[in-house]
């Protein structure tokens, strides 16, 4: 019996030993999550940062990408509008402009005329007045044409417009 005892007691004492092993290692491990957990607590406010410089940086980006986009359509704007100013510029010319510039060049041809008169009374006038040819505009439909028109008593017998 005494073996058995002696079996029984080293049984209960490897019982023991394994039960104090095991809260040992229970404490252990208890003792690593904690140092994890605090570590990992720790981490959030280094994470944050992080992220707060990479914010930054692409924020930085985005005012750039922006101010290049903004010069880009302020281009793109002015290049528009000087074809716009360009188009108006170079549009046909309309029957009331064509009409103010024939009333205005038949008022210059009149006065050219008086002159020249003048000037062949005078005995001044380089060309005799029935060589003098004057413009006058016919307007047809939405273009002109300018023709001279030959003066009375001219060779050809024109008529003054």
């Amino acid at each position: 019996m005494s073996d058995e005892k002696s079996k029984v007691s080293d049984k209960a004492s490897e019982i023991a030993k394994n039960i104090w092993l095991a809260g040992v290692g229970a404490y252990g491990k208890a003792v690593d999550e904690a140092q994890g957990r605090l570590e990992r607590a720790m981490e959030p406010p280094k994470l944050f940062r992080d992220l707060v410089k990479a914010g930054s940086a692409l924020e930085e980006d985005a005012r750039s990408a922006l101010e290049a986009s903004a010069a880009a359509k302020s281009s793109v704007e002015q290049r528009i509008n000087r074809v716009r100013e360009n188009f108006h510029m170079q549009r046909p010319a309309r029957i009331e402009d064509i009409a103010a510039l024939q009333k205005k060049v038949d008022q210059l041809s009149r006065k050219v005329d008086k002159l020249s008169r003048a000037l062949a009374e005078q005995g001044l006038s380089e060309k005799p007045a029935g060589q003098r040819r004057t413009a006058t505009a016919k307007v047809t439909g939405r273009k002109a044409t300018v023709k001279p028109s030959r003066k009375k008593g001219a060779p050809g017998g024109g008529k003054k417009a």
